[in-house]
């Protein structure tokens, strides 16, 4: 395996075996050939998950997976696979999402083209419990620190960081909720821009009961304590962005989506 174009795929699990399958089929059926699958179980009870992690790693030399012996979070469970991470470039998927079969060969081949150290695409939002497209989430095609302060425009399930131009020196932080913005506020801060794959989803994000994601709204405390433990900023400074800037860029944010997965649905018949 050539390790100067290995990609190291981080993904943490938690009692995901409905969802876990398909996932990893998505990963492991990739057209671009050099990748290996880094799992950390973050303390699964389910036995279905336990079976089908163990089985996996038994028949593919390219999964590697650590178990924890309880639940840490997801960010702590990411931290474990980008620490016995081996490839040039990291990428993250989470257990209830999926690839497209040709994403890491064009993404890869997209910032080799652009000389680009971090990048992104846009998704589809996919409901597992009505099993139908309900939207698409479309990048910006860039995405600059100054925009990330005021909300996350980089979904996780399509980041790619090249560790050939900025090191190794990047972890989440142990927040419960929104370590993945922590993360990619971190990285832009030191590569000044993340490019998008232009002109198609290369991801599909799962919505279902279970899923970790939720409201941003709800999460305030999460956000706030972004901008405190990332960005450094007080109390009063942290309080402030997230009402006026994070706030309003969100709900803008939400309005484009509704209004691009109108127009994607539709298209779709």
């Amino acid at each position: 395996m050539d390790r100067n174009r290995l990609v190291s795929v981080i993904m943490p699990t938690y009692n995901a075996g409905k969802f876990l399958a398909d996932s990893i089929s998505s990963i492991l059926d990739q057209t671009y050939p050099d990748l290996e699958l880094l799992i950390t179980d973050d303390g699964s009870t389910d036995p279905v998950t336990l079976d089908l992690l163990h089985k996996i790693e038994e028949r593919d030399s390219r999964v590697d997976v650590l178990y924890l012996d309880h639940n840490h979070g997801a960010g702590y469970a990411r931290n474990k696979s980008i620490e016995r991470a081996r490839g040039r470039y990291i990428a993250f998927c989470d257990s209830d999402d999926r690839w497209a079969p040709d994403k890491l060969e064009k993404q890869i081949a997209f910032m080799n083209q652009k000389q680009c150290a971090l990048s992104c695409a846009s998704y589809i939002i996919f409901n597992l419990n009505e099993q139908k497209s309900v939207g698409i989430n479309i990048a910006p095609p860039k995405i600059t620190f100054s925009m990330m302060k005021r909300d996350n425009k980089i979904g996780c399930l399509t980041a790619i960081y090249d560790t050939q131009l900025l090191g190794r020196k990047y972890y989440m932080p142990t927040l419960r909720k929104r370590q993945d913005w922590a993360l990619f506020l971190q990285i832009l801060k030191d590569c000044k821009v993340c490019y998008s794959y232009p002109n198609q989803p290369l991801a599909v994000y799962c919505r279902h009961k279970h899923s970790i994601s939720s409201s941003k709204i709800s999460l305030a405390k999460y956000n706030i304590a972004v901008y405190r433990s990332i960005l450094g900023y007080g109390w009063l400074k942290a309080c402030f962005y997230f009402a006026f800037l994070f706030l309003p860029t969100y709900i803008l944010k939400l309005m484009k989506r509704k209004q691009d997965s109108y127009c994607f649905v539709k298209r779709k018949g």
